[in-house]
């Protein structure tokens, strides 16, 4: 290529001449007098899963408070440790609430509910930013009308809450809830009142939001498909039917966690530890690890309940422990 000799000299009497005439033309420079919003857009993002949509459906922040006070056990003295490397705020622990909706393009599957608001002042247990999830769903173009089922990981406030109104109406009009069974008779069941502080409301409150639909209970079985392509996995532990979901389609399997581990960071690092709303928290440490191990060696996604938003990525190994690897997100195409 040709290269044409400018002296310098010549390049900055260019530049002088352009500056003065944007000088000349231009208007005075915005000055910030536009007012700050103080707005949010909607929170749900959409992706495809092989055949299947899927919109991942925020219920909002949900603030555990001090960390030592839910999470105990081995490893616990390094909580904060953990969370300052992290960048996190050794202080508070604060949970997310992704709720997956699923369109296998024969059923519309909702998984968990959110804090809903069927307990009244009860439903702000954690404080006024949870239960987000009707506004989110309408706002990503569901009407909770079209839902065909709720898929419930477990039976806790977060998770079943947001199936009936305050009066105790059905919010998914036509949708059958399924569930295992043993949640069910657990947290059904008066006699349970007699352990933690916490064990009335949330039995008061399962029952409320489990009655609404007792006649459209689906008893959901280890191993066995709900729907076609999404499968039952039992993990006993944080409650004593807690089931995780397998949702494949095409050859990919994501799957749906739930509770299985309630942080990025203390429970993956550290699957042993143990957790304050846990019913049998050794047998839910023992779970977590051995499902862990298998996501990690099996690579499979994973959408988690409780994660950074909108709870999608992977497991992998780190140490003696696991890592969480978050998922690019694509706003740009349904990919």
């Amino acid at each position: 290529a040709m290269s044409l000799p400018i002296s310098r000299r010549h390049l900055l009497a260019a530049g002088t001449a352009v500056g003065l005439a944007v000088g000349l033309a231009a208007p005075r420079p915005a000055q910030a007098a536009a007012p700050m919003l103080g707005t949010l857009p909607p929170a749900w993002h959409r992706f495809k899963w092989g055949a299947f949509e899927a919109t991942v459906i925020s219920d909002g922040h949900l603030p555990l408070g001090k960390p030592a006070d839910s999470f105990t056990g081995p490893g616990a003295g390094d909580i904060p440790a953990m969370l300052t490397g992290e960048f996190l705020d050794p202080n508070a622990a604060t949970l997310e609430q992704n709720i997956l909706v699923l369109n296998t393009g024969r059923q519309l599957l909702l998984f968990d509910t959110g804090m809903g608001e069927s307990m009244g002042p009860q439903s702000k247990m954690f404080g006024p930013t949870t239960g987000r999830m009707l506004a989110n769903l309408r706002a990503a173009g569901i009407d909770p009308a079209q839902i065909d089922m709720v898929v419930a990981t477990h039976a806790h406030c977060d998770h079943v809450w947001g199936l009936v109104d305050e009066r105790g109406g059905r919010v998914f009009p036509n949708a059958q809830v399924a569930i295992n069974e043993a949640d069910v008779k657990f947290w059904t069941d008066d006699a349970n009142k007699r352990g933690p502080e916490f064990m009335t409301v949330f039995i008061d409150g399962a029952k409320k939001n489990l009655e609404g639909y007792r006649d459209r209970l689906v008893m959901v079985r280890d191993g066995q498909e709900v729907v076609p392509g999404v499968t039952a996995i039992f993990t006993p532990g944080h409650t004593v039917g807690h089931t995780c979901y397998a949702v494949t389609s095409e050859g990919r399997t994501l799957v749906n966690t739930g509770d299985l581990a309630h942080h990025q960071v203390l429970l993956l690092r550290q699957p042993l530890m143990e957790f304050a709303y846990d019913t049998d928290p050794k047998r839910s440490a023992q779970t977590r690890a051995r499902m862990l191990d298998r996501l990690a060696t099996d690579r499979h996604a994973v959408l988690s309940y409780h994660f950074p938003w909108p709870g999608l990525g992977h497991v992998r190994k780190q140490g003696d422990g696991y890592a969480w690897v978050p998922a690019p997100m694509n706003v740009t195409s349904l990919g």
